[in-house]
């Protein structure tokens, strides 16, 4: 009888596509990505919600998009009935920041360090404060080379939308975590209700 003994390369591959697994799954936590029902699903526990940020909002637009996902919780278009209302109290596409953070030994920027925060607060349709102001800020070093500009500007674009995905599931794990306050306020149902049969 021929047994199979595998060879150092074909082992040497194995333990390649084995780290490469792995190390693709610490990405994909580390970016944000969770599959539904896992740890990364946040249950909002209102059923309506006004988001005020403009409508083209590069982070508005995040946030709708991952709320209506959960399907539990309607986005609004006006504050008015709104069981909550996600007051924003500084614009994270207005307080970007790009900073200094080291220089070479002839002078020149060597490193940056770019800046986005947000601060925002949550209130209930009655003016009550769910969740008081809150302020998120991240930052994310980029180097500089100035033979390679473009390169470096389209870095800075991704790094930028890199903080942004990371912010909405920061406010969309501070939004999960608000009590319910009653009656101020209508619950998300757990399950989507199907609506009802029309009247004969």
């Amino acid at each position: 009888m021929t047994t199979f003994s595998p060879t150092f390369s074909q082992a040497s591959l194995l333990g390649r596509r084995a780290v490469l697994a792995l190390g693709l799954t610490v990405l994909l936590s580390a970016c944000g990505f969770h599959l539904r029902g896992s740890n990364g699903s946040f249950m909002l526990p209102f059923a309506t919600m006004y988001i005020g940020l403009p409508e083209t909002s590069p982070l508005a637009i995040g946030l709708k998009r991952y709320i209506r996902a959960i399907g539990s919780t309607e986005v609004v278009g006006t504050k008015d009935g709104a069981d909550a209302v996600l007051e924003v109290l500084s614009d994270p596409e207005r307080n970007r920041t790009k900073t200094i953070l080291s220089l070479n030994k002839n002078g020149r920027v060597q490193e940056y360090q770019l800046g986005y925060s947000i601060n925002f607060r949550v209130l209930d349709k009655a003016g009550n404060q769910l969740l008081a102001p809150t302020t998120i800020s991240l930052v994310r070093p980029i180097t500089f080379d100035e033979s390679q500009v473009l390169a470096k500007e389209t870095e800075e674009a991704a790094l930028y939308r890199d903080m942004r995905n990371d912010l909405v599931q920061q406010i969309m794990r501070r939004l999960a975590a608000i009590k319910p306050v009653l009656p101020a306020m209508s619950v998300a149902p757990v399950t989507p209700v199907a609506p009802a049969a029309p009247q004969q």
